[in-house]
C-alpha cells in the first residue's frame, strides 16, 4: 500500500466520513486486487491501483471530493455493468460514485474491478 504518511496528510483535508470511506475503499481493492500497487498523487487527490506502468498498467483510482469518492475504472466503457453502476462519459475510463462504507457492498461493483483487472492484464500481455 501507498506511504500512510502522505495518505494522511492528504486525509486530514476532507471530512470524517469520507476519511472513513476511503479506509475501507482501500481496505476492500486491497482484497480485491491481491498484489496490485496503490500509489497516491498528492496534487490530483487521488489513489491509484496498477499492475504495471503507466496508464496501462493501472486498474482503478479513488478520486477523492468533499462528498465521497469516486471509484474510477480504466477501461470502464468497454466493461459490462449489467446494474449501471458507472457514470460518466469518457470513451475510455468511467467512475462508480461512492457516498457511504455501505456502497461498497453494492451488487455489481466487485465484478466491475475484477473486470477492469482482466482488462489491465490483457494490456500488460
Amino acid at each position: 500500500m501507498a506511504a500512510n504518511v502522505a495518505i494522511d496528510a492528504l486525509l486530514r483535508t476532507y471530512p470524517e466520513d469520507v476519511q472513513t470511506l476511503l479506509r475501507q475503499a482501500r481496505k476492500t481493492l486491497g482484497e480485491w486486487l491481491p498484489g496490485a500497487v496503490e500509489s497516491v498523487d498528492e496534487s490530483a487527490r487521488m489513489l491509484a491501483y496498477r499492475y504495471g506502468p503507466g496508464y496501462k498498467g493501472m486498474v482503478c483510482t479513488l478520486l477523492l471530493s468533499k462528498s465521497g469518492i469516486k471509484l474510477g475504472l480504466v477501461g470502464g466503457a468497454a466493461l459490462a455493468d449489467p446494474r449501471g453502476l458507472l457514470a460518466g462519459s469518457g470513451k475510455v475510463h468511467r467512475h462508480v460514485q461512492l457516498r457511504t462504507v455501505e456502497d461498497l457492498q453494492r451488487a455489481g461493483l466487485k465484478q466491475l474491478v475484477l473486470g477492469a483487472r482482466a482488462a489491465c492484464r490483457k494490456r500488460l500481455k
